[in-house]
């Protein structure tokens, strides 16, 4: 405890604590949001099929991916109590950092063996890789009020996003001149396996390797945590019993109940629309060919990330003159625009100007999230409970807005009338976070 109070602050322990957002983030960019999608989408086309059988049964290609990414973020919402009630338990946060850390690179670096042929395979990979993400990010969130303090929290949480931007950033860069250019590589045509597809499947190993590496900075300079004093009972069900313990205490924090709650409703949105982005634009946006489709999706991600640098940058500077909640209700109201004006999406262009209105916002809202929460936590130590419960709201939210999502397009019969329904919930978001700051009415 004592090395991590008289680290609390420097420069260099916040900047390796930061540095985790680069070496991690090129997994949600490559390959949740950009090659990832688009590489699931032309192995169904090369192989003219629109299903597979698979789970005892014929399942269409987007419902069979969506289907593993809710299971996923079940088994993310289970898994991270347990993590934190054993992590408090020994004290040592870090080595659960190192492991699924480690346990998502390897799955990215599985996908490049992805095919039908190997459905099995290629779905535990994509399943684990989303869970060695989540679970680790969320055990590096829970650091936060552990290496900084209130004041430093708003910047360091922007500059790790914006970090996280720009790394993964120019790694996709590289594999976009790999997917656009792959004789230049000496990557030629197979049967039945084109050479940007090769392209694509060294793209997934790259992102492993990433991750692994640059990781290695954050892990030599974070202290591993506190040790929970006292008897050391249900280790493994603790983490669900302080799961109880915080929502007992939020009773007597009545801004930090709020505020969980507006978060819970505008992250199902959040993140749900980064998970589907790229899915949307496939299948809405009429971009003429296919080689087009492939180049103008992984163009419109790269403009969400640089502008996302500069709009993490600009929520913080408004948070500090205006205040936290102030500034996520007006990141919500523009949230509410951009889901309106997707449904008018039609032309590649229409799409470009919604990456770029998407990156002012995105990860702005994502580090001031994080920071916002951080500061309204209760003087304690047990930041990983706080950080689970945190997480496990996020994680819940994510399986009800994505099935919400694609309940809505089934039965609808368009993935525009679901951004409609997602605008409501940044809505609700607002009229949520109105209410953080209300002194709360005295019985009578």
């Amino acid at each position: 405890m004592t090395s991590i109070l008289s680290l609390k602050g420097s420069k260099k322990l916040l900047n390796a604590w930061a540095f985790y957002d680069w070496a991690n983030s090129v997994y949600s960019l490559v390959i949740s949001s950009a090659i990832f999608p688009i590489f699931y989408g032309a192995l169904f086309r090369v192989a003219e099929i629109e299903k597979v059988t698979v789970f005892g049964g014929e399942i269409a290609r987007a419902p069979l991916i969506s289907y593993v990414t809710s299971a996923a973020f079940v088994f993310i919402a289970i898994i991270t109590p347990l993590i934190s009630g054993v992590a408090d338990y020994l004290g040592n946060k870090k080595i659960f950092l190192k492991f699924f850390c480690y346990l998502g690179a390897v799955s990215c670096v599985g996908l490049y063996w992805f095919s039908l042929e190997n459905i099995y395979f290629g779905l535990a990979c994509y399943f684990f890789g989303l869970v060695g993400f989540w679970v680790s990010f969320a055990i590096n969130n829970s650091y936060l009020p552990d290496i900084a303090y209130p004041e430093q929290q708003d910047g360091i949480s922007a500059k790790g996003f914006s970090l996280g931007y720009i790394g993964s950033v120019l790694l996709l860069l590289f594999n976009l001149s790999m997917v656009m250019f792959p004789k230049f590589y000496g990557l030629e045509d197979s049967a039945g396996n084109p050479a940007e597809m090769k392209a694509m499947k060294i793209s997934f190993a790259t992102v492993g390797i990433w991750w692994a590496l640059f990781s290695q900075y954050t892990f030599k300079h974070l202290p591993k945590g506190y040790k929970r004093e006292g008897e050391r009972r249900n280790i493994i069900l603790n983490g669900f019993k302080e799961l109880q313990g915080v929502w007992k205490q939020l009773g007597t924090e009545i801004k930090l109940k709020r505020y969980l709650g507006a978060f819970f409703v505008y992250s199902m949105a959040v993140q749900t629309v980064m998970l589907i982005a790229t899915y949307f634009g496939e299948e809405e946006v009429d971009w003429g060919s296919d080689d087009f489709r492939t180049i103008g999706l992984i163009a419109s991600i790269l403009i969400i990330q640089v502008i996302a640098i500069a709009g993490a940058y600009l929520t913080a500077f408004l948070s500090k003159k205006y205040g936290n909640i102030k500034t996520l209700i007006w990141v919500n109201l523009v949230w509410v625009f951009l889901c309106v004006y997707a449904y008018f999406v039609i032309t590649p262009t229409d799409f470009f100007i919604a990456a770029g209105l998407v990156g002012i916002v995105m990860g702005g809202i994502q580090a001031l999230s994080r920071s916002t929460y951080s500061k309204f936590l209760p003087e304690t130590t047990d930041t990983t409970s706080f950080f689970s419960f945190y997480d496990v709201a996020e994680k819940i939210g994510i399986v009800i807005g994505t099935l919400m999502y694609g309940a809505v397009a089934q039965v609808t019969g368009s993935m525009r009338n679901s951004t409609i329904f997602l605008g409501l919930f940044f809505l609700i978001g607002v009229f949520l976070l109105l209410r953080v700051n209300k002194k709360p009415q005295l019985k009578s």
